[in-house]
């Protein structure tokens, strides 16, 4: 009766042969998917280099300056008031 000896380093030589085979599918895979999705961009109108504004801008901001709606000191909380007395 013979027993097939399988060595480490025989493992290791397949296990790197299955991974680089499923790493070679997966890169199959992402070309074949993107190949398919650039077909759908092609299809809008395209512009190249510039930006298009169609409307004029405000002349003054929305809200002339900001100020808060409370002014003056703000009282401390009161567990930072310290000891009464």
């Amino acid at each position: 009766m013979n027993a097939h000896k399988i060595s480490l380093s025989n493992v290791r030589v397949r296990v790197a042969a299955a991974v680089g085979g499923l790493a070679c599918l997966g890169a199959l895979a992402t070309g074949a998917l993107l190949q398919q999705s650039n077909v759908a961009v092609a299809d809008g109108e395209m512009q190249l280099g510039t930006t298009v504004t169609p409307t004029a801008p405000a002349n003054a901001p929305a809200i002339a300056k900001a100020e808060p709606a409370i002014k003056g000191p703000a009282p401390l909380p009161t567990e930072e008031q310290g000891l009464p007395g």
